[in-house]
């Protein structure tokens, strides 16, 4: 059942129109959505988020895909956002297991489904919302064509322990360090506790100061770091995604140069063996190309309306 939802457009920066709604899981999970219309719109893109993200963090996004002629939605994943989070811990990143986000996914494939949402159908995924995504466009799926910002194909281990990651998290994930946070990582959220010097998501002062904005104005979308569970959850999730073979699916994947958040080499090699699929790489980026300069999102976004634009007229 579709019902309404809070959306912060006071906060959201996104065009006018915006609506959210609360979506129920096949496992009675509450997640949110947020939907941007466009009318005459070419398409839908789905927007898929990263950990720690939330709605009205793609507001900018959906106003730039609406200038170029496309509506888009936005997902807040279980755990995050202002959907259900663990009882536990509400600030902690946690996840029972990774397939849980693709009953997300299936709940917002129903809704869009039942709002008749223009189509074709096209997917956007940013960090773990790649992870997401990947896994989506290689088993049966809607869509049209996909694209990816800093997408996360694998989480970075130390060198010596990367070979033996998938049997470590075997072990650590049902272990009673599973809701606990690893070394690094605590009760605080990234954006309100780091210097805008040297951070690892964007060298734009004012899309920082956005983010930044959204906390203080709603401390309920905040989100910290990620158990031991979610991290062993994300180490399996990514082995099996590489073990598969690349989508008959066009591509348009692109990194930052300055990326120090997702290990890039493994998207390096998923995009070698990706034949419909295309890699860029922005000198000088960071993590979040979305909330990059004006000029860098520019570049991101008309990349991505290309794509697009050639699997609609297909």
């Amino acid at each position: 059942m579709i019902e309404a939802a809070p959306l912060h457009d006071e906060i959201a920066r996104g065009p006018e129109g915006g609506v959210a709604f609360w979506l129920r899981t096949a496992d009675r999970v509450r997640i949110r959505f947020g939907l941007w219309p466009k009318a005459g719109a070419k398409g839908t893109v789905f927007l898929l988020p990263g950990r720690t993200e939330y709605v009205e963090k793609y507001g900018p996004a959906a106003a730039a895909f609406a200038r170029r002629g496309y509506a888009m939605l936005a997902v807040d994943w279980r755990g995050q956002g202002l959907a259900d989070r663990p009882a536990h811990d509400p600030m902690q990143g946690d996840v029972v297991e990774f397939g849980d986000y693709q009953r997300d996914f299936d709940a917002v494939l129903a809704a869009a489904t039942e709002l008749d949402l223009p189509r074709p159908w096209v997917i956007l995924g940013h960090s773990m919302g790649g992870a997401i995504g990947l896994r989506r466009v290689m088993e049966e799926h809607p869509f049209a064509a996909c694209a990816f910002s800093a997408p996360m194909w694998a989480i970075g281990l130390p060198r010596l322990i990367q070979p033996i990651g998938p049997f470590v998290a075997r072990m650590l994930r049902t272990s009673p360090l599973a809701t606990h946070y690893p070394p690094g990582f605590s009760r605080k959220s990234y954006v309100p506790s780091a210097p805008f010097a040297d951070n690892k998501l964007t060298t734009d002062a004012e899309m920082w100061a956005f983010m930044l904005t959204h906390l203080q104005a709603v401390p309920a979308l905040a989100l910290a770091g990620p158990s031991y569970r979610w991290v062993c959850e994300g180490i399996l999730e990514c082995a099996a995604l590489d073990a598969l073979p690349s989508p008959d699916l066009p591509c348009y994947c692109a990194l930052g140069g300055n990326e120090r958040i997702v290990a890039t080499h493994w998207v390096h090699e998923r995009m070698k063996r990706w034949p419909k699929g295309r890699l860029e790489i922005f000198e000088g980026a960071e993590h979040e190309l979305m909330m990059e300069s004006p000029a860098r999102q520019a570049r991101f976004f008309d990349a991505c309306t290309a794509l697009f634009d050639r699997a609609g007229s297909s």
